[in-house]
Order: C-alpha cells, then sequence, then structure tokens
C-alpha cells in the first residue's frame, strides 16, 4: 500500500515538474491590466489562505495516528501539492509576462477589440473580443489572439473579407464593425 502511495506521488510530482519545464520555456504571456490584477489576487488567495488551511489539514490528519494507512492525511498532502504547483504556475507565469497596452484604436483589429463579423457561408452574425490566451472564454465571446479566428483578424480593418483556415477548410469571414 505505501509503496503505490509513493510511486502515485512520483508520478504526481513528476507531472507538476514536467508544468512547470513548459512554463518556463514558453514565450511571454500576454496580460491585460484586469487578467494581470485577477491572477496576482489568486497568487494571493492561494499562498495566504489555502497554504494556512491545508497546513491545519495536515496538522488536524497527522492526530488521527497511523499516518500509512490514514487517508485524511494523504488527501491533505494531495491538495498541498496541488496548491504548491498551482503557486508555482502562477509566480512563473507572473514573472514571464507582457502588458497588453489599452488601445483606442477601432481602425483596425487589436488585442482587446470587440469586433462583429459575419460568416459569409452561413450568414450567421457574431459579436467577438480578442483576448490574450489565459483570457480566452469561446462561450462568452471572447476568443484567443492565437486562435486561428482571432489571428486571422488581427490587423484587419472595417468591410474587409478575411479567408481563415480551420480544420475544415475555408471560413470567409466579414468584419462588420470594430469597437
Amino acid at each position: 500500500m505505501i509503496r503505490e502511495i509513493k510511486l502515485y506521488f512520483k508520478s504526481f510530482y513528476d507531472n507538476i515538474l514536467n508544468d512547470i519545464k513548459e512554463l518556463i520555456i514558453m514565450q511571454k504571456t500576454l496580460l491585460t491590466k484586469s487578467a494581470l490584477e485577477k491572477l496576482e489576487r489568486k497568487l494571493d488567495q492561494l499562498v495566504l489562505v489555502e497554504r494556512k488551511n491545508i497546513a491545519q489539514e495536515i496538522k488536524r490528519a497527522r492526530e488521527f495516528g497511523d499516518l500509512s494507512e490514514n487517508a485524511e492525511y494523504h488527501a491533505a498532502r494531495e491538495m498541498q501539492a496541488k496548491n504548491e504547483a498551482e503557486i508555482a504556475k502562477l509566480k512563473e507565469l507572473l514573472s514571464n509576462y507582457e502588458l497588453v497596452q489599452e488601445s483606442n484604436d477601432t481602425d483596425k483589429i487589436h488585442i482587446n477589440s470587440r469586433v462583429k463579423i459575419e460568416y459569409l457561408d452561413s450568414h450567421e452574425v457574431a459579436e467577438l473580443m480578442i483576448v490574450p490566451s489565459i483570457e480566452a472564454e469561446p462561450f462568452e465571446g471572447k476568443i484567443s489572439n492565437v486562435s486561428p479566428v482571432g489571428s486571422a483578424l488581427l490587423g484587419h480593418t472595417k468591410n474587409e473579407i478575411i479567408p481563415v483556415e480551420i480544420p475544415k477548410g475555408i471560413l470567409n469571414i466579414k468584419i462588420l464593425e470594430i469597437n
């Protein structure tokens, strides 16, 4: 039983280390001011609140006795590992970002532009906001600047027709408005 738990934690920590290595290698992450503030608040929550709560949970679970068969203790240690991994990811992200400058330019599409587009094949109209990838919420109309549609729209102007390559072929999009 202990051997399986050790193997599980080794595998878990190896995955965390791989995630951290990927973050270190990656390019600077684009962040808006609001996203930066949100990530900083999340980091503070994890460090100042969650870390203490988990430490108390570990202390409480230790009081139950034999740690080798103590499910509460192992669960608390797993929560601790996940919390520390999230803290490490956020710290790395916050040490390697580029702040996206706000722009009032409505002539061209840029990050943070709100656009109204028409998919010419289906005549469907959509309102989208182009955001840094970390802020993308497709179901809320926030698409990533690195997505096929988002990257294709960047730099273009109103009334342009943009061919966008997607897995199913070419999607023709007309830009109706830029806000």
